[in-house]
């Protein structure tokens, strides 16, 4: 089983922010989770999107993976919070208000799914048959 882990720094948005957005990618498929990636109205989106897809590239290298994208999914993902900007903004009467501009570290690790002990693993077309619902039996009952 392999796993691929990508991690990028110093994003500019805080981890509180990112981490809406690493919840609802967690545990799922790539396709899904890249599919509710694009179609986010978040602005962090696009670059956990990219995340995503370097996690996966990382994935295809490793020696020991299976070959196959769509068994992977989103292990794990998470934020943490990075070092703060401290600025001042100019307050009334003389006095200055601090303002934070935070920042974010954010990883994403992908893994395969272990394949299914009862089910053969040599047929992908028809795993992939079974998940869009299209049936490969020819159809050989009659109407009557």
């Amino acid at each position: 089983m392999s796993t691929g882990t990508a991690t990028t720094k110093y994003i500019r948005t805080s981890a509180q922010k990112a981490g809406l957005v690493l919840d609802q990618i967690r545990g799922r498929n790539i396709g899904e989770a890249l599919a509710t990636l694009r179609f986010s109205r978040k602005m962090i989106a696009k670059d956990i999107e990219k995340i995503l897809r370097s996690a996966v590239a990382n994935a295809q290298q490793k020696p020991g993976f299976g070959g196959d994208v769509d068994r992977l999914f989103v292990a794990q993902c998470f934020a943490n919070q990075g070092p703060s900007m401290k600025r001042i903004r100019p307050a009334p009467m003389g006095r200055a208000f601090r303002v934070v501009k935070r920042m974010a570290h954010l990883t994403v690790e992908v893994a395969e799914r272990p394949v299914k002990a009862g089910t053969p693993s040599a047929s992908a077309a028809a795993a992939r048959a079974r998940r869009t619902g299209k049936s490969q039996k020819p159809a050989t009952e009659k109407a009557e």
